[in-house]
């Protein structure tokens, strides 16, 4: 017996429930934004626009196929499965936060609030998503493969993220590391020790964001990889020069089987992609971690 396809619709709380959550009520929300200048019916209409494109999608789903929802919150804690069709109901961002979860199986990014988004990687409307759920489920989807940077620490530990992964201090205080590049010419032996802001590792899908301002600050020193290649971007932020310190090595492109190793020389760094900071690598003094091209990708419907 055949088993029917799972869909499983990823979406995270919206603004007002994040502010009812907070406050208690509707009627309390109102008042604190009232207070404050400003009025509850830009977050309601967003949050109703959201619950609208959520509920549209569910129903999307055929009768008899298997269906489930997380929300972004409960990502770490959610088992997909190889077979699953993934439809994330969201922004642009979301469809990074979930990725990193993923081996492999497809997703439709689904625009759950047109023109005001980019529209990146949320390409599709709601009501497109019956008959591109059926060709992804058969195979029949245009599937779009982009590269993912990959963090692995000397215990075993391993993160993955869409964007970049962050490696530095959990309270952005001065973080003191060895960085040397697996690979390059004159190989790990020469590792740099620096003190920094903390080191951005990015793919050409975060090249549009934090890593970009980092390359924009440097006047473009190194050329930013295309979402489908397989290369990263590396850049320290606010390196420190000090008589045990250095700043040679502050940018670089990584190339597929090269990797950036950082030896930690702090009490205590941690590594989190795509700014999800409540899941992230713990790095005590003495520990090394290595950051390149993954060899698992997002596969993102066209």
């Amino acid at each position: 017996m055949t088993i029917a396809p799972r869909v499983v619709l990823v979406h995270r709380r919206t603004e007002y429930e994040e502010l009812v959550c907070r406050h208690g009520t509707p009627g309390q929300v109102a008042f604190f934004l009232s207070s404050r200048g400003r009025s509850a019916a830009e977050v309601e209409q967003r949050h109703r626009r959201q619950t609208t494109a959520l509920a549209e999608a569910a129903a999307a789903v055929p009768l008899d196929w298997r269906r489930s929802r997380v929300e972004r919150a409960d990502l770490p804690r959610f088992l997909f499965e190889p077979g699953d069709v993934v439809a994330v109901v969201g922004q642009d961002g979301l469809v990074a936060n979930v990725a990193k979860y993923l081996d492999g199986q497809p997703v439709i990014g689904v625009d759950a609030d047109p023109g005001r988004d980019p529209g990146v990687l949320v390409r599709h409307r709601v009501d497109a998503l019956p008959p591109l759920l059926r060709a992804v489920a058969h195979g029949d989807g245009q599937l779009e493969e982009r590269t993912m940077v990959e963090a692995v620490a000397d215990d075993g530990q391993r993160l993955l993220a869409l964007n970049e992964v962050y490696v530095g201090q959990p309270g952005h205080q001065t973080a003191r590391y060895r960085l040397g590049v697996d690979g390059a010419p004159d190989g790990v032996g020469s590792a740099e020790a620096q003190a920094s802001s903390g080191v951005l590792i990015g793919t050409g899908t975060g090249a549009t964001g934090w890593c970009r301002s980092a390359w924009l600050e440097r006047g473009g020193p190194v050329p930013l990889p295309d979402p489908g290649a397989p290369a990263l971007a590396w850049f320290v932020r606010e390196a420190w020069p000090s008589p045990g310190t250095g700043t040679s090595r502050v940018h670089g492109v990584l190339e597929a089987g090269r990797q950036l190793v950082l030896t930690v020389e702090s009490e205590h760094l941690v590594a989190f992609g795509d700014g999800i900071e409540a899941d992230a690598l713990e790095l005590v003094w003495g520990q090394s971690v290595r950051l390149g091209v993954s060899t698992t990708r997002l596969r993102l419907l066209g």
